[in-house]
């Protein structure tokens, strides 16, 4: 079911578009490319000069790569349009510092902490909140997400539809089923 109407006119202000693509790589890594795009839908004056309508404010690309275990390999970062050139694009180096991290074992508050304010740049830290969950997908491309496995699924206990208790869990995953008497 979408959203309702809205309950009264307006008029589109911005517009932020945030889109992920996962890849896997011929030598066994898999690749996110994440990309944020930020629009007016007018000139916008900024300190640093007149952004006109249809350029962006921002278009901030990220590359992680990661192994089968969600290490993360290597990372790249850019920064094509942004307010303040010159400073906001010399900060794509710093985030090499996640090689090494884990995408999916505490990656997102590890993240917040390293690139805390002054740090990082909060488009770029955002951007790589939705990787997890992408790597996620990613992954389940090339399994089926109920086989019978000797390890409990990695998408069980991740939300709350699929939390071991869940009837949707009962239904669909029997044997992980943790909420009591499923007989």
């Amino acid at each position: 079911m979408p959203l309702p109407d809205p309950k009264s006119p307006r008029t589109r202000a911005h517009h932020r578009r945030i889109d992920v693509e996962g890849f896997v790589r011929d030598d066994g890594l898999f690749d996110l490319d994440a990309r944020l795009t930020d629009l007016k839908d007018i000139d916008y004056p900024l300190s640093s000069g007149l952004r006109k309508r249809g350029d962006p404010v921002h278009d901030l690309f990220i590359r992680v790569t990661i192994d089968p275990q969600f290490n993360i390999v290597d990372v790249q970062a850019c920064s094509d349009w942004v307010p303040y050139p010159g400073a906001c694009d010399t900060i794509g180096p710093a985030y090499r510092q996640l090689i090494g991290l884990n995408l999916v074992r505490g990656f997102r508050r590890t993240v917040g902490e390293m690139f805390a304010d002054v740090r990082g740049c909060s488009h770029l830290t955002e951007l790589l909140l939705s990787l997890p969950t992408a790597a996620i997908q990613t992954f389940a491309t090339f399994r089926r997400d109920n086989d019978e496995e000797v390890e409990k699924p990695f998408q069980l206990d991740r939300c709350h539809a699929l939390e071991t208790t869940t009837d949707t869990v009962l239904r669909y995953y029997p044997r992980w089923y943790r909420g009591g008497d499923a007989g």
